[in-house]
Protein backbone atom coordinates (compact mmCIF):
# COMPACT_ATOMS: atom_id res chain seq x y z
CA UNK A 1 0.00 0.00 0.00
CA UNK A 2 1.26 3.36 -1.03
CA UNK A 3 1.63 6.40 1.87
CA UNK A 4 -0.87 8.94 2.20
CA UNK A 5 0.05 12.60 3.38
CA UNK A 6 -2.62 13.74 6.07
CA UNK A 7 -2.76 16.89 8.34
CA UNK A 8 -4.35 16.09 11.33
CA UNK A 9 -5.53 19.06 14.25
CA UNK A 10 -4.73 18.27 17.32
CA UNK A 11 -6.24 19.96 20.81
CA UNK A 12 -6.23 19.53 24.57
CA UNK A 13 -7.84 21.90 27.33
CA UNK A 14 -6.88 19.62 30.34
CA UNK A 15 -3.26 18.46 31.30
CA UNK A 16 -2.99 20.15 28.29
CA UNK A 17 0.71 19.54 27.70
CA UNK A 18 0.60 15.96 29.32
CA UNK A 19 -2.21 14.78 26.83
CA UNK A 20 -0.63 16.35 23.63
CA UNK A 21 2.69 14.93 24.45
CA UNK A 22 0.79 11.53 24.72
CA UNK A 23 -1.38 12.23 21.77
CA UNK A 24 1.59 12.98 20.00
CA UNK A 25 4.06 9.83 21.59
CA UNK A 26 0.53 7.32 19.88
CA UNK A 27 0.92 8.97 16.65
CA UNK A 28 4.51 8.50 16.39
CA UNK A 29 3.82 4.59 16.68
CA UNK A 30 2.21 3.73 13.78
CA UNK A 31 2.82 7.23 11.60
CA UNK A 32 5.53 8.39 9.29
CA UNK A 33 7.51 11.74 8.57
CA UNK A 34 5.87 13.18 11.47
CA UNK A 35 6.26 16.94 11.98
CA UNK A 36 4.52 19.33 14.04
CA UNK A 37 3.39 22.91 14.06
CA UNK A 38 3.83 25.59 16.83
CA UNK A 39 1.89 24.91 19.25
CA UNK A 40 -1.18 28.28 20.04
CA UNK A 41 -3.00 28.97 23.40
CA UNK A 42 -6.76 29.30 22.22
CA UNK A 43 -10.25 30.37 23.62
CA UNK A 44 -12.38 27.58 23.39
CA UNK A 45 -15.08 27.39 20.32
CA UNK A 46 -18.31 26.10 20.97
CA UNK A 47 -18.12 24.23 24.12
CA UNK A 48 -17.50 26.73 27.73
CA UNK A 49 -14.08 25.69 29.04
CA UNK A 50 -10.63 26.65 29.73
CA UNK A 51 -8.65 27.80 26.90
CA UNK A 52 -6.74 25.25 24.44
CA UNK A 53 -3.27 24.09 23.44
CA UNK A 54 -4.01 23.63 19.32
CA UNK A 55 -0.88 22.34 16.72
CA UNK A 56 -1.20 20.50 13.58
CA UNK A 57 0.56 17.34 12.27
CA UNK A 58 2.10 16.41 9.05
CA UNK A 59 2.50 12.93 8.48
CA UNK A 60 2.61 9.63 6.10
CA UNK A 61 -0.07 6.64 6.41
CA UNK A 62 -0.56 3.63 4.94
CA UNK A 63 -4.03 3.04 7.00
CA UNK A 64 -7.36 3.68 5.42
CA UNK A 65 -8.81 6.79 6.29
CA UNK A 66 -11.25 4.44 8.05
CA UNK A 67 -8.53 2.29 10.12
CA UNK A 68 -7.11 5.62 10.48
CA UNK A 69 -10.00 7.34 12.26
CA UNK A 70 -10.49 4.04 14.38
CA UNK A 71 -7.08 4.65 15.49
CA UNK A 72 -7.60 8.16 16.21
CA UNK A 73 -10.58 7.91 18.49
CA UNK A 74 -8.87 4.76 20.29
CA UNK A 75 -5.67 7.27 21.04
CA UNK A 76 -8.89 9.91 22.70
CA UNK A 77 -10.50 7.21 24.25
CA UNK A 78 -7.10 6.81 26.54
CA UNK A 79 -6.36 9.83 27.22
CA UNK A 80 -9.99 10.50 28.74
CA UNK A 81 -11.94 11.88 26.18
CA UNK A 82 -14.86 9.50 26.47
CA UNK A 83 -15.03 9.57 29.85
CA UNK A 84 -18.48 9.98 31.43
CA UNK A 85 -17.05 12.18 34.31
CA UNK A 86 -14.79 14.67 31.91
CA UNK A 87 -14.89 18.15 32.25
CA UNK A 88 -13.22 19.63 28.85
CA UNK A 89 -11.80 18.40 26.26
CA UNK A 90 -8.46 15.93 27.64
CA UNK A 91 -7.50 15.23 23.90
CA UNK A 92 -9.11 15.95 20.51
CA UNK A 93 -8.00 14.17 17.44
CA UNK A 94 -9.27 15.71 13.68
CA UNK A 95 -8.42 14.96 10.49
CA UNK A 96 -7.91 17.77 8.17
CA UNK A 97 -6.65 16.53 5.01
CA UNK A 98 -6.17 12.94 4.08
CA UNK A 99 -4.37 12.88 0.45
CA UNK A 100 -6.80 14.94 -2.22
CA UNK A 101 -10.23 12.85 -0.48
CA UNK A 102 -13.09 15.39 -0.58
CA UNK A 103 -16.49 14.21 0.23
CA UNK A 104 -18.52 12.65 3.10
CA UNK A 105 -16.56 9.01 3.88
CA UNK A 106 -19.03 7.72 6.52
CA UNK A 107 -19.44 10.68 8.20
CA UNK A 108 -15.86 12.15 8.31
CA UNK A 109 -16.19 14.97 6.07
CA UNK A 110 -12.97 16.09 4.07
CA UNK A 111 -11.33 18.60 4.50
CA UNK A 112 -12.47 19.56 7.48
CA UNK A 113 -14.93 22.29 7.73
CA UNK A 114 -12.68 23.53 10.92
CA UNK A 115 -9.30 24.35 8.27
CA UNK A 116 -11.47 27.65 7.35
CA UNK A 117 -13.21 28.21 10.11
CA UNK A 118 -10.75 28.13 13.30
CA UNK A 119 -7.81 30.26 13.28
CA UNK A 120 -6.02 27.31 15.60
CA UNK A 121 -6.44 25.17 12.58
CA UNK A 122 -5.88 27.68 9.42
CA UNK A 123 -2.61 29.37 10.89
CA UNK A 124 -0.41 26.70 11.68
CA UNK A 125 -1.50 24.68 8.61
CA UNK A 126 -0.58 27.35 6.71
CA UNK A 127 2.82 27.99 8.39
CA UNK A 128 3.24 23.66 8.20
CA UNK A 129 1.97 23.26 4.08
CA UNK A 130 1.99 27.37 2.90
CA UNK A 131 1.49 26.07 -1.09
CA UNK A 132 -0.66 23.22 -0.41
CA UNK A 133 -4.08 24.40 -2.38
CA UNK A 134 -7.18 23.39 -0.29
CA UNK A 135 -9.10 21.42 -2.45
CA UNK A 136 -12.21 23.37 -2.23
CA UNK A 137 -11.52 26.40 -1.72
CA UNK A 138 -8.70 26.59 -4.65
CA UNK A 139 -6.50 28.61 -2.53
CA UNK A 140 -3.19 27.83 -0.98
CA UNK A 141 -3.25 27.60 2.81
CA UNK A 142 -0.90 30.43 2.95
CA UNK A 143 -3.09 32.66 0.93
CA UNK A 144 -6.28 31.59 3.04
CA UNK A 145 -4.62 33.19 6.46
CA UNK A 146 -3.87 36.23 4.27
CA UNK A 147 -6.87 36.69 3.38
CA UNK A 148 -8.45 34.96 6.61
CA UNK A 149 -11.16 36.92 8.40
CA UNK A 150 -11.13 34.96 12.01
CA UNK A 151 -12.53 36.64 14.98
CA UNK A 152 -10.35 34.86 17.28
CA UNK A 153 -7.57 35.40 19.39
CA UNK A 154 -3.73 32.67 19.36
CA UNK A 155 -0.67 32.93 21.48
CA UNK A 156 1.99 31.06 20.43
CA UNK A 157 3.32 29.01 23.86
CA UNK A 158 6.73 27.18 24.04
CA UNK A 159 6.08 23.57 23.80
CA UNK A 160 8.74 20.65 23.60
CA UNK A 161 8.25 17.12 22.26
CA UNK A 162 10.82 14.60 22.84
CA UNK A 163 13.05 17.22 23.83
CA UNK A 164 12.30 19.19 20.72
CA UNK A 165 11.05 22.89 20.64
CA UNK A 166 7.70 23.20 18.18
CA UNK A 167 7.26 26.87 18.70
CA UNK A 168 9.97 28.32 17.44
CA UNK A 169 11.75 31.55 19.04
CA UNK A 170 10.82 33.97 16.52
CA UNK A 171 6.99 33.42 17.56
CA UNK A 172 7.06 34.14 21.25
Amino acid sequence: MSLTQIYLGLGSNIERETRLCAGLDALAGFLTGIRCSAVFESQPVGIKSGPFFNLVVSAYTELSLKELDRRLKSIEADNGRYAPDRKGLPLDIDVLLYGDLVGDFDGLILPRAEILKNAFVLWPLSMMAPDRVHPEAGKTMAALWRDAQIDQVLAPVRFEWQGQPLTPNSLL
